[in-house]
């Protein structure tokens, strides 16, 4: 975590007081929480709609915090307190993170997609693991504040960090990226995600390329070469760039020759100067592809090919993604609540679809949020791609979610379809209709809590 005495903070952030007797202070990390004090940090209020964070200052120092910022609207700072005044203690937070990442001596791998950044990230930082000192960006600390506070929270000695970029609406990945400086910018794909904000697929493509705009000149861009909505960007607009993609055709600079889809683990083949036999222990085609991705990001910092596979070997992806827990009545379980979209949807019913050695395949699908106008055509259309050949039943949850029920009622007969507003009695449903010889699939967009149900069935 970043350590620098207050002079050097109000150095860093332009500080607009004049402190001089609490110069000397140390401080030990960043937190905006007055909840998470650790002993030596700086507490950074934020004036919220709701809460103003500044009234939490005097406690935060009293329960350990070495001195706090404070925005210069907000009257009656305390003088009797180690305090630095900014402009706007948000973007005082943002420039000290900043200031940070350029007094660092660090890779910088930066990465943003529609679906799979942090199955991505955290297989790049298994990779990178092998040869360095890696920090990557921890659950969900992605955004404007998060991203801050995750270079704030990186140790001096820090080699490589693997730092994830969310997004809601145009600028916002812009501004991540020219704050953490990316050697390395990777998109995982194009999705259906944010298209309530961003009206189309094409806007979205546009706000993922943003990322380059924090890439220096011959920086390394790393994007998913089979979605023409990038490779036509791409190709156009970059040339000051090294551009590297991954897919599934041969057109890729990676791709996988054949996949194998095991009981818990993926293997797959890779031909050329990657030549050889790859496993990761994570299920799904889609996860091969995400895992080229940090393949390729690896091999930009010089990261050999035995170290690729024992880096691979030892991924552990963040909780609710793809993870394989045990029920109660011993069925398995694949809790994929985190987030949906159609095409993560459609890529992890591939897979059960793939899957043998049970009696019964169970979908347990929720809402798909921020689709749009187009919300329920895509769940309707997500309930008529489902092979009745393939899965026994399926189980939706949520108003949006009885659209995927209407579109497989299509095919499959009417007792295997069950549709379901309260999720208790869902729950019960499945309690009392699965066993040790089923295998179910969890998964909605991150709104429905979907994962309240894994919990409820879970040995």
């Amino acid at each position: 975590m970043i350590k620098r005495t207050l002079k050097q903070i109000s150095e860093m952030v332009n500080g607009l007081n004049d402190s001089k007797v609490f110069e000397p202070i140390e401080i030990h990390g960043v937190t905006i929480d007055s909840r998470a004090v650790t002993k030596g940090c700086l507490f950074v209020p934020l004036k919220g709609e709701q809460v103003d964070g500044h009234q939490y200052v005097r406690s935060a120092i009293a329960q350990g915090a070495s001195a706090s910022f404070w925005q210069q609207d907000i009257p009656n700072p305390p003088t009797d307190l180690p305090i630095i005044l900014v402009e706007n203690t948000e973007k005082a937070l943002q420039q000290l993170a900043r200031a940070y990442r350029d007094q660092l001596n660090i890779k910088v791998i930066g990465i943003t997609g529609s679906n799979g950044k942090t199955t991505t990230k955290d297989m790049t930082a298994a990779l990178l693991a092998t040869t360095y000192k890696v920090h990557k960006t921890n659950g969900n600390f992605n955004n404007h504040l998060g991203l801050p506070l995750t270079i704030l929270s990186m140790d001096e000695e820090t080699e490589a960090a693997v730092l994830e970029m969310g997004m809601s609406s145009r600028g916002e990945i812009e501004f991540l990226s020219k704050l953490a400086k990316p050697d390395v910018a990777i998109i995982t794909n194009i999705g259906e995600s944010h298209l309530l904000d961003l009206g189309s697929r094409e806007e979205i493509a546009n706000a993922k390329l943003e990322i380059v705009e924090g890439l220096p000149q011959g920086g390394t861009l790393i994007y998913h070469g089979d979605e023409p909505l990038l490779e036509s960007r791409i190709q156009k607009q970059f040339p000051h760039l090294r551009v590297l993609s991954f897919g599934r055709t041969e057109r890729n600079d990676l791709f996988p020759l054949t996949i194998t889809q095991e009981a818990d683990s993926t293997s797959f083949t890779l031909g050329g100067e990657n030549q050889g036999d790859y496993q990761i222990p994570v299920l799904g085609q889609h996860n091969v592809l995400n895992a080229l991705a940090a393949i390729l990001a690896a091999k930009e910092l010089n990261i050999d090919n035995e170290s690729i596979h024992k880096g691979l070997e030892a991924i552990r992806l963040t909780n609710m993604r793809m993870e394989m827990v045990e029920g109660i009545n011993g069925q398995k379980i694949i809790n994929d609540a985190y987030n949906a979209s159609p095409t993560s949807i459609k890529a992890a019913i591939e897979l059960i679809e793939g899957l043998s050695g049970f009696r019964n395949k169970i979908l347990v699908l929720g809402d798909m949020l921020e689709l749009g106008a187009s919300e329920k055509d895509f769940h309707l259309r997500i309930g008529e791609l489902i092979a009745v050949d393939q899965i026994d039943k399926v189980f939706t949850y949520g108003p949006l979610a009885d659209y995927i029920a209407k579109g497989a009622r299509k095919t499959f007969a009417a007792e295997n379809v069950q549709s379901f507003q309260d999720k208790q009695q869902l729950i019960e449903a499945l309690q009392t209709s699965t066993d040790a010889h089923d295998l179910i699939l969890v998964k909605a967009s991150r709104g429905m809590k979907l994962e309240e149900v894994v919990k409820a069935l879970q040995k």
